[in-house]
């Protein structure tokens, strides 16, 4: 066939074809007449390099794939050198993903000094590990009164030590679970109202108190501990990363376990989010809730506190 047949084919430009010619990676046969012919497989080869160069893999960079093709692969990703050129891209691209967080943190620091610079207002809030001294004291409003008795639901969960965590099937004794709403980051201001919103501040507080007393908890009776939230896996990732947190972060952004146990949410800044609460979980059952939490940094304790006193009562009788 014909280089106008070939682009159509293909879904390229002539121009394009006769630039892969002249790098080799196709090589059509010449008739009596000096005419160019195309084959099935020259088609082939040039959809292929259509399809990666939309991946971000640059025409010079397409050769591994192609000769695994040549090769007799059945696909063009079926050879060992097609996976390294896979990797080699992806490492490109976390190094540039590297290079633009570092870039949108400066500028971002910069942003904020040129508002603030000339104003009498005070920058926003970026101390997420200590708490205001006048936040409002959440009340209880029964949102969690049904919960004591309840047996968890079969609900597998996303966690950031890549497992995936089958809430029914957790192990035996106590399981500490703590909903939260959401994390905050020392780059990004806190929610518009969040002092103002009780029992919303204080999560980093919080994880650090559970990080803090891990040991302690453990050692008061509890098998696992997991904090739980409606951010996804990689957002976790990182608080558990700063934070240095000794356990795993359950995620739940379609709120699945809110719809199965009819847990309390609140709205803010047009997105949903968990209110605070704890689960002391016995052998998949709830035996105990604790709802409001507060004050958040102080929390560990008291889970501390309940599990002495309850594994003493359990020995005991």
């Amino acid at each position: 066939m014909r280089i106008g047949e070939v682009a159509r084919l293909a879904g390229v430009s002539p121009k394009a074809i006769r630039r892969y010619e002249a790098m080799g990676l196709i090589s059509p046969r010449r008739s009596a007449n000096g005419y160019r012919e195309y084959s099935e497989h020259d088609v082939r080869v040039v959809r292929e390099i259509r399809t990666l160069g939309r991946l971000g893999i640059a025409v010079d960079q397409t050769r591994p794939f192609l000769d695994c093709l040549s090769s007799g692969g059945e696909h063009v990703d079926d050879c060992p050198a097609s996976l390294a050129e896979y990797q080699r891209a992806i490492d490109e691209i976390d190094s540039r993903i590297t290079a633009l967080n570092v870039r949108r943190g400066a500028l971002t620091a910069r942003l904020r000094d040129a508002a603030y610079r000339h104003s009498r207002v005070a920058p926003p809030v970026t101390d997420l590990f200590t708490l205001p001294s006048d936040l409002p004291v959440p009340e209880d409003d029964g949102a969690a009164a049904h919960l004591p008795g309840t047996r968890l639901p079969a609900l597998v969960l996303d966690c950031t030590d890549g497992t995936k965590v089958d809430l029914a099937a957790l192990p035996a004794g106590r399981t500490i679970i703590y909903l939260y709403p959401l994390t905050g980051r020392p780059d990004t201001d806190i929610p518009l109202g969040w002092n103002e919103i009780p029992g919303a501040r204080g999560c980093t507080p919080e994880a650090c108190a559970f990080r803090d007393h891990h040991s302690e908890l453990l050692a008061a009776g509890a098998a696992r501990v997991f904090g739980l939230s409606s951010q996804d896996t990689e957002y976790q990732r990182e608080v558990v990363d700063r934070l240095n947190l000794p356990f795993g972060l359950l995620s739940d952004t379609s709120f699945r376990l809110a719809a199965e146990l009819s847990l309390p949410t609140f709205e803010s800044g047009g997105r949903d989010l968990y209110k605070r609460l704890t689960l002391v979980v016995r052998d998949g059952v709830i035996e105990h809730v604790f709802y409001p939490v507060f004050p958040p940094d102080r929390h560990a304790e008291q889970v501390i506190e309940w599990l002495r006193s309850n594994t003493a009562r359990s020995r005991a009788g």
